[in-house]
């Protein structure tokens, strides 16, 4: 992992402002929180299918009485939709999705944020595609998740090449069904983020025709419902410390971050540890 990785992975996680003040105004005791589960929505990136792995948060939780339970989503505007009709109280998403969300639910309540990590998104071909730069694409059917980050990126690089959304044919799908499609030829290019990007890569010899370097950022931001927010500061406070533990941990050990995802995901280790190494750790203030 280069330096610049290492750095991010020492970043500091802090609550926003908004949840760090509720706690100051309430508590969450533990006869409050004797029955309660916490519903966490996430994907296959980051740190929380990690902290899942290790079972860390669970035992930090236990001394409140508070159960986990863990619900996978395939992409973020689904994990936002679960967190918008009460099926998780927190998760993780990429920048864009929230955005949409709000517009349905002004119950949302960001508590911090990862730093970018524009090298994890890209569009790719197939290795023998006659597509080789993004004026290429022009009148070819490109497959990504709708509403995610990986649809902002596709607009900026037609922006970028003089082209619209108009000029090309979007195939939304989620990431399985997208990489189905990508690899019978259904469709030209897929837009998409890591880790299917990093196995697209290493399973089929996608190639990347960008990323989002100097175009996006690709943040994610963890964020919370808002009144489970101001009734259970302190959960969401041991959630924070659990997050900060484990990227310090995975810092010091991402081979052994990559092998401890090898059986959930079902990715393989080379393709993991590709995949941490191009993802922005480390929380910020929002």
């Amino acid at each position: 992992m280069n330096t610049r990785h290492l750095k991010s992975f020492k970043n500091t996680l802090i609550l926003s402002s908004m949840v760090a003040g509720v706690m100051m105004l309430s508590g969450c005791s533990k006869k409050e929180a004797e029955t309660l589960t916490l519903n966490i929505g996430f994907q296959k990136y980051g740190v929380l299918p990690i902290i899942k792995q290790r079972g860390s948060l669970e035992t930090a939780l236990k001394a409140q009485g508070v159960n986990v339970r863990w619900v996978e989503f395939p992409a973020g505007p689904q994990l936002l939709e679960g967190l918008n009709v009460g099926s998780v109280v927190f998760g993780e998403a990429g920048e864009a999705p929230p955005i949409f969300a709000q517009a349905a639910n002004s119950n949302l309540v960001y508590i911090a944020n990862q730093p970018a990590a524009p090298k994890a998104e890209a569009l790719i071909v197939q290795k023998d595609s006659n597509i080789q730069t993004v004026p290429d694409l022009k009148g070819k059917r490109i497959a990504l998740n709708k509403g995610s980050n990986v649809h902002y990126l596709l607009l900026k690089l037609l922006e970028k090449n003089n082209l619209k959304l108009s000029d090309i044919e979007a195939v939304y799908l989620p990431p399985a069904d997208a990489r189905a499609a990508f690899e019978r030829g259904a469709v030209d290019a897929w837009v998409i983020w890591d880790p299917f990007f990093a196995a697209a890569e290493d399973q089929i010899g996608a190639r990347v025709i960008a990323t989002g370097e100097n175009l996006v950022s690709n943040h994610q931001f963890y964020l919370a419902d808002r009144k489970f927010a101001e009734q259970h500061p302190q959960v969401l406070n041991t959630v924070v410390n659990e997050l900060n533990s484990t990227t310090a941990w995975v810092a010091k050990n991402p081979d052994q971050a990559s092998k401890l995802l090898e059986k959930p995901t079902g990715l393989s280790f080379n393709v993991l540890k590709s995949s941490i190494s191009r993802m922005g750790f480390g929380v910020s203030p929002i």
